[in-house]
């Protein structure tokens, strides 16, 4: 019995001392594309993030939206010509985790409990 409580507790060590790369600010500025399916359809959209501009590319359209840094991995996204009241609502982003040259994150509208998760990758 002793064996398997020592092999538990270095276990939990070991999961407990990991910890995922957080390198925000390499996505502070760039070119991104991200994608997901929405009505069943798989749909990509290309973002440039430079200073406190971001240029959203969807469907052959472009938006753009002021960005508020909170930290080096959080930030407020606001519209800046919203064309509906849905629009008008700011989006808070949270990057979790970062890699070579994607980052995971979850947005939500500012206030709101339900989050959702996505992945973006750097591509300049």
């Amino acid at each position: 019995m002793k064996p398997i409580a020592f092999v538990v507790f270095i276990a939990f060590c070991i999961v407990g001392c990991y910890q995922q790369d957080r390198d925000c600010t390499n996505y502070h500025t760039g070119t991104f594309e991200f994608e997901t399916f929405l009505d069943g359809e798989l749909a990509k959209t290309t973002f440039v993030r430079n200073g406190n501009i971001e240029i959203d590319y969807f469907r052959g359209k472009s938006d753009t939206a002021k960005i508020r840094w909170i930290n080096n991995c959080e930030y407020i996204v606001q519209k800046l010509h919203p064309k509906s009241m849905a629009e008008e609502k700011a989006i808070h982003m949270k990057i979790l985790t970062t890699d070579k040259n994607t980052y995971t994150f979850e947005y939500g509208l500012v206030g709101a409990a339900n989050k959702q998760r996505g992945t973006a990758k750097k591509i300049k």
